[in-house]
């Protein structure tokens, strides 16, 4: 009896020891994928070598708890991320650039317009030569070469004898008195 309890004890310290064996293979390769996986995530993360180092060393000296501190201090956004970030922002910001608004009210316009339709501002002037839209400073037209008449002196001055007639009264001021005072 005592001969086969020393062969059971034998048996059973061998099993153990082949399972205790299994379990620390699986823990040490747990343990160095935890710090390959750190590493390789701190990389598309940042581009600063020392980071990518100090977080596959905090994995490798903490372990369990050093990959829980390192998934709290980890940037949020990898590499990837930010660029297709930025290259959507700019995306944006050429839609906006590239809209053209009328500068008085602010609408959405065409290239072809003359004047905004929402707050009748002049946007284009036509070339006298050959009718091609131009922008309103141009004293030249680029495609016919002919230079441009100042018109925008003799519009305001009608805009300005425009706006002084409506700013007289219909009929003397005589008239005026008369009609209430009797």
């Amino acid at each position: 009896m005592p001969f086969n309890l020393l062969v059971d004890v034998q048996q059973l310290s061998g099993v153990l020891l082949a399972v205790i064996s299994i379990v620390a293979a699986v823990a040490a390769a747990l343990w160095i994928s935890l710090v390959i996986w750190a590493y390789r995530d701190m990389r598309s993360r940042s581009r600063d070598s020392f980071a990518q180092l100090l977080a596959a060393m905090v994995v490798a000296v903490l372990n369990i708890p050093g990959l829980l501190v390192y998934l709290i201090l980890r940037p949020q956004e990898t590499l990837a991320e930010q660029y297709e970030r930025a290259l959507e922002e700019e995306a944006l910001l050429q839609e906006i650039e590239e809209k053209k608004v009328c500068t008085g009210c602010s609408h959405p316009i065409k290239d072809d317009w003359m004047l905004c339709p929402y707050c009748h501002t002049k946007l284009k002037k036509a070339c006298e030569n050959c009718g091609q839209l131009l922008d309103l400073p141009w004293s030249i037209c680029p495609y016919c070469e002919r230079p441009q008449a100042e018109r925008q002196t003799s519009s305001r001055r009608q805009a300005t004898a425009t706006i002084s007639q409506f700013d007289q009264p219909p009929y003397p001021e005589s008239a005026h008195d008369q009609t209430f005072n009797s």
